[in-house]
């Protein structure tokens, strides 16, 4: 098994989290250092050389999206870090927050230099206690030390970051109901374009970066693009966190370069599934990305490679499945759980996923038909053509894959009224 490839992790165990001079002491503040001898254009390039792309699962390119901000008119420009992370499974910013905050704060206030930000703010989950705390407390001591306020390390350059506490709405995960949510109002997605970099928080230029994607940026800086595009594969470059969860026999975060195999992560890293049992499949990025069968797993974890079997790294989640579980149950906890997490605002998302969880409710229960599989197929084909937003778009892509992989597992449960795992609300019935 090969070493990790520490990039964002790199100090996480070793920096103490609440101690600003220690994060100094280990090379901390450098590259802002650096980065304010350079033009911010100059920061931009050295962003884009580097092809890093965000980190949240859209997999869009950062300087791209700081270069349209930089360009965008107007002085009054913002920063935002998502650190919502609602993705059920996944807690790599979690890491990140409360092992290394000051390189997460660095990348932000570079971010803000690069595109001429005068203010940003953290969008942090409620439920994320110990990283707001130690978030409050990191910020106020890069306020001590000169790194925010005005006349940063004495240059013409002013910078302002606070937190913003959501309410654990996996809704304000989409980037412009998350700028609503902060603005004070119900968090629901707005139409685009126009798009945040050029009409954002406010109606401003705005910058929307997840918490991995900005935890990049200081060690870019410091070391160079070129350095960091030398990590990885083609169309996939650097390092990602992936969250090892389920059935396995270790799990947790760990940091590898873009291009190791699914089944090697599982293997090496996840030390194979627990108590002897098979793999089943795994979900991978999310309830709302993929689950893929033991077969797809010899695919590279990067973008390209993924793209080739209708997959995508989502949050760098893997959720590993024995021979056990049942995948009817399982795309049914999954619809209960978009069904509860939908906003409402659009029919397709909120009839949808409420009648995929009456329908699969049915099947789990004895009480499924065989049309009952079309219908589904018809509900999530509407939902991902016609739902106002990508919650709604890809709410069904676990079930719409289920169906076509483990179909013969749907067949059973209608057919037979019996699950072959004996893990579904079925059996329960039988026991009443």
């Amino acid at each position: 098994m090969s070493e990790q490839v520490k990039i964002v992790t790199e100090l996480v165990g070793i920096v103490k989290p609440d101690d600003i001079n220690d994060y100094v002491a280990k090379g901390g503040y450098e590259a802002l250092k650096k980065a304010i001898t350079m033009q911010p254009s100059q920061v931009i390039e050295e962003i884009k050389k580097s092809e890093l792309k965000g980190r949240g699962g859209a997999c869009f390119p950062t300087g791209l999206k700081w270069d349209f901000t930089a360009k965008a008119a107007g002085t009054e420009k913002y920063i935002i870090c998502n650190a919502d992370e609602g993705e059920p499974g996944t807690f790599k910013d979690k890491v990140i927050m409360e092992g290394d905050p000051q390189k997460l704060i660095e990348g932000i206030i570079i971010a803000g230099y690069a595109t001429g930000a005068t203010h940003g703010y953290i969008y942090i989950r409620g439920e994320y206690a110990k990283s707001i705390d130690t978030l409050v407390l990191a910020i106020k001591q890069a306020y001590d030390k000169g790194y925010l306020g005005k006349n940063i390390l004495g240059k013409s350059f002013t910078f302002d970051l606070q937190i913003h506490k959501g309410a654990g709405a996996y809704i304000c995960g989409d980037e412009t109901a998350l700028m609503d949510s902060i603005e004070g109002k119900r968090g629901e997605p707005r139409k685009k374009p126009p798009y945040p970099p050029t009409c954002g928080l406010w109606g401003k230029p705005t910058v929307i970066n997840n918490v991995e994607t900005l935890a990049n940026i200081a060690p870019i800086i410091k070391h160079g693009g070129d350095w960091f595009k030398a990590i990885g594969v083609e169309g996939s470059r650097g390092t990602k966190l992936f969250c090892l969860q389920g059935d396995l026999n270790w799990r947790g975060t760990i940091e590898l370069p873009f291009g190791k195999k699914l089944s090697s992560i599982i293997t090496d890293y996840g030390k194979g599934v627990k108590d002897d049992m098979e793999l089943k499949g795994i979900l991978l990025g999310g309830p709302s990305a993929f689950i893929l069968t033991p077969e797809e797993l010899d695919t590279r974890a990067d973008i390209i490679a993924l793209s080739k079997i209708n997959a995508g790294i989502g949050s760098g989640v893997i959720v590993a499945l024995d021979n056990d579980r049942c995948v009817v149950d399982i795309v049914k906890n999954i619809a209960e759980f978009f069904r509860h997490e939908s906003c409402g605002k659009c029919t397709p998302c909120r009839i949808g996923n409420d009648q995929i969880v009456n329908i699969l409710e049915r099947i789990t229960t004895g009480d499924g038909k065989i049309e009952d599989l079309v219908t589904l197929e018809d509900i999530a084909k509407t939902m991902m053509q016609a739902s106002f937003c990508p919650l709604g778009q890809s709410a069904p892509n676990v079930l719409m894959q289920a169906l076509k992989k483990f179909r013969e597992e749907f067949l059973i449960h209608i057919l037979d009224e019996d699950c072959p795992t004996c893990d579904c609300d079925m059996m329960y019935e039988e026991e009443w």
